[in-house]
């Protein structure tokens, strides 16, 4: 009978006793070359260490507040509390709603319409200078901008102005807002079932870092209050100039009506209409009255409909200078250098030994 070779070869057996003996032989190994593995370590602080010397400082501001809206129901919020309990997250089920509300914060903050108006707002030196401006200036873009664009001369400003803007402008401004949006600004909610949120911004400028994250957490909360008041605001104009147009004329009607009455003090009896203009004037003044009376209630009402259904976005804690300051201690920098140094020392000698 004729033998055919196999077809697969036959896999070695695994052992836990053979597993242990190679990587006690790895182990000895790398005790024969331990010199050079401290040497690589030593020589890794040193580089850690001069780094953490050369590393950028940056600022951190934090800013934590909440949405107080008078329209949210105590029933909802006491039912997501309690489904809170048993793991179950009811927020998006209509509990809260609106531009501030729930995940809608964080998309809001970072728009690009609220970046803009917050990067145009003054940094508040003798220059004059934007948020915009100090950005590029700090992060070390307006010299290479304007190496790379304006090669005949000239300088790139962001004032607050936007109404001459060119095209470079605004696509330069835009640039700084997606910077930021990427790794610069970050919105959060620490506990889902709480109504905090936190706004954080990392500068390499301490008073631009400060004044970015108030900024950006005015103009949300002024364009939500502006947006969810906008119907009402402008009911409440309306009748507000409506009354003040009514109470002219109402003026003009009382002046009149009393100097008919003074008028019919000398008229002759013997003309019967004498009267009748003087209570036609009369007729008019009542008649606005009772319409001022009803315009007035109407304002008040809606006044109060007005205070009512503005929400009040509440600062909780403020980013007070000093900011927190990030920066590579030395400390890290040689903790860090040294294990990478070793462990880049010990690939590379089981690599070769392997080979």
């Amino acid at each position: 009978m004729k033998n055919y070779p196999a077809q697969y070869p036959e896999e070695e057996n695994f052992s836990f006793k053979m597993l242990l003996a190679e990587r006690r032989g790895d182990f000895l190994y790398l005790w024969k070359k331990r010199y050079k593995i401290i040497l690589l370590g030593i020589m890794g602080g040193i580089l850690g260490l001069l780094i953490s010397f050369l590393w950028p400082v940056s600022y951190t501001a934090k800013l934590t507040f909440v949405v107080e809206d008078s329209k949210s129901s105590g029933g909802g919020s006491l039912v997501s509390a309690l489904a809170g309990q048993f793991g179950f997250d009811m927020s998006s089920l209509g509990g809260a709603s609106g531009v501030l509300a729930g995940d809608n914060v964080e998309q809001l903050l970072k728009s690009n319409t609220i970046l803009k108006r917050t990067l145009l707002t003054p940094y508040g030196d003798p220059q004059n200078h934007t948020l915009a401006d100090i950005y590029a200036i700090k992060n070390k873009l307006k010299k290479g901008w304007e190496d790379k664009y304006l090669k005949g001369g000239g300088t790139i400003s962001f004032p607050s102005e936007t109404a001459n803007y060119s095209r470079l402008q605004d696509s330069l401004l835009q640039d700084i807002g997606k910077r930021i949006q990427k790794s610069e600004l970050s919105i959060s909610k620490p506990d889902k079932k709480l109504s905090f949120f936190e706004l954080t911004t990392t500068m390499k400028d301490e008073k631009l870092a400060q004044l970015l994250c108030n900024g950006i957490l005015k103009a949300g909360a002024d364009f939500y209050i502006q947006t969810k008041t906008k119907r009402l605001k402008t009911n409440v104009d309306r009748l507000q100039l409506r009354a003040d147009s009514i109470t002219t004329l109402l003026n003009q009607k009382t002046y009149q009506a009393s100097s008919s009455n003074r008028i019919l003090l000398d008229v002759n009896p013997a003309y019967p209409t004498a009267k009748v203009g003087s209570e036609v004037r009369e007729r008019d003044k009542i008649v606005l009255s009772t319409i001022y009376s009803e315009v007035i209630k109407n304002l008040e009402i809606s006044k109060t409909m007005l205070m009512q259904e503005t929400p009040t976005v509440q600062i909780v804690d403020q980013p007070d200078l000093p900011l927190e300051k990030n920066r590579l201690k030395w400390w890290q920098g040689v903790a860090y250098g040294g294990f990478i140094g070793g462990l880049l020392c010990i690939a590379f000698i089981l690599f070769t030994k392997k080979q």
